[in-house]
This record gives structure tokens, sequence and C-alpha cells, in this order.
């Protein structure tokens, strides 16, 4: 069962008005990178509560989350407005199995993402296993403006530390940006924009991982399926892994 864990906020580090990494400090909080816990703040309706991925590192006393606010939301709105002193509640355990563990072996891991859903891949990238199982390492993020491209410096020390390793493609859809793509991310499948952005392949030997809106996880798999690429299940792995708790 669930417990909750009240925290005190750090920082809330605004990307831009409708964007903001949300910081609070609980040291000793476990769990296993791609996992998501619970926000909760009170209110006058009760303690309202909403799931969010860990953006930081296992290990790091310093909780990260990453969130936009909802303008009808009840409760990312004020998560939103918080600031450093102020104090929210944090869900106990972490949960989820959006994890490397779930994923099977494989030559590429991609790492595909829209919005917010680049998080727990951050999580991931901070810790060994991703960079030990897997010969090269594509991080996709999808965004419609280019002040949404997030954490562009912790991936940029990535790149220059796994130079023939990791590869990281931004995708913009509403401008232009040097070295981004242009277009939805199930054309840019299609048309093997996105293949030779990478100088890499979907194939039999590569792993993918969907995170962020429905809509892209649905139309992205299901290009993917016709390259040959199955859903990964515990009893019956395969290529495709998704993130659920956005549903």
């Amino acid at each position: 069962m669930a417990q909750w864990l009240e925290a005190e906020v750090t920082e809330n580090y605004a990307w831009h008005p409708h964007l903001c990494s949300l910081r609070v400090v609980l040291p000793g909080f476990d769990f296993i990178a791609g996992q998501f816990v619970r926000l909760a703040v009170e209110t006058a309706e009760g303690r309202l509560q909403r799931a969010y991925s860990l953006v930081n590192a296992p290990g790091d006393a310093r909780l990260d989350f990453l969130l936009t606010p909802v303008a009808d939301g009840k409760v990312s709105p004020r998560l939103h407005a918080l600031q450093a002193g102020d104090r929210l509640w944090v869900s106990q355990p972490a949960t989820g199995f959006f994890t490397l563990d779930e994923v099977p072996a494989g030559d590429t891991l991609w790492l595909i993402a829209t919005g917010t859903g680049i998080g727990p891949y951050l999580s991931m990238l901070a810790t060994e296993a991703p960079w030990q199982r897997f010969q090269r390492i594509v991080l996709v993020h999808g965004v419609r403006q280019v002040q949404d491209l997030v954490y562009r410096d912790l991936i940029a020390s990535w790149q220059q530390r796994y130079v023939e390793q990791f590869h990281y493609q931004p995708v913009v859809t509403r401008e232009t940006h040097p070295g981004a793509l242009q277009a939805r991310l199930p054309q840019l499948i299609q048309n093997r924009q996105l293949q030779q952005a990478a100088a890499a392949q979907f194939d039999l030997d590569s792993q993918v991982m969907l995170c962020g809106n429905p809509e892209m996880i649905k139309a992205v798999r299901a290009e993917l399926e016709i390259l040959g690429l199955r859903k990964n299940l515990r009893s019956s792995p395969g290529h495709i892994t998704v993130e659920q708790y956005w549903n």
C-alpha cells in the first residue's frame, strides 16, 4: 500500500511559462529509473494527486519532475505554482514497469518521447545500465516549439561522453531549428528521415521505448509493426515497450 511522504520544494525551474522542473528534497528515496510516483497537494477538496515520472537518477537526494499545467486541471496548475519553501506530498514506493529491466536484449535502443515524456529516459540515461547493455542509443524528443527542448546541457554531456554510441534527435513540428527534423514522428519513420538522421534502423535487433502523447504512441507503434516489430510483453518478449500511465 502506498504511503505519503511530505517534501519541501527547493526549486521551480521555469523552462518557459508553461513548462517547469519542480525539484524537491527527499533523501533516501528509492526507485528504479523509469518509474513514477504521485505528487499531491492539499486543497479544500482534500488531497489531490497526479502521476509524474522521476527525471533524476536513482540515489539523488533531490527529486526532479518535469511538468506542464493543464488549463482545466485540478492538480498540475497547483504544482506549477509552487515555489521554493512550499511543501507537497510524494507517494512511496515508486511504481511502474517502464524500466530497462523490462526491455529485452538488443543492439540499438530507441528512446522516443513527446513533451514531458522525455523525463523517464533522462533518469535511465543517468545510470550505467543503458550504456553497458546497448551498442547504440538514440534519444528522440518530439515537441511543438524549440523552447520545449529541455535538459539540453545534460543531453550534450552525454553526446560528448558517448560520441559514437549516442545520438540525440530533436523533432520540432512548428518551428525550424538547426539539427531538428520537422514533421510528425510516424511520418518521419515511414519516410525513413528519422532512421537516416540517427544513422540507425528499426529492425529485429532494435528495442524501442515509447512515452508521451497516447496518439503518438498508437501511431508510432503502428508504423513499427509494419516494419516487423511487435509489442514487448513479459509472456512474449518483443521490441516495443510502452509507458501506459498517461492513459
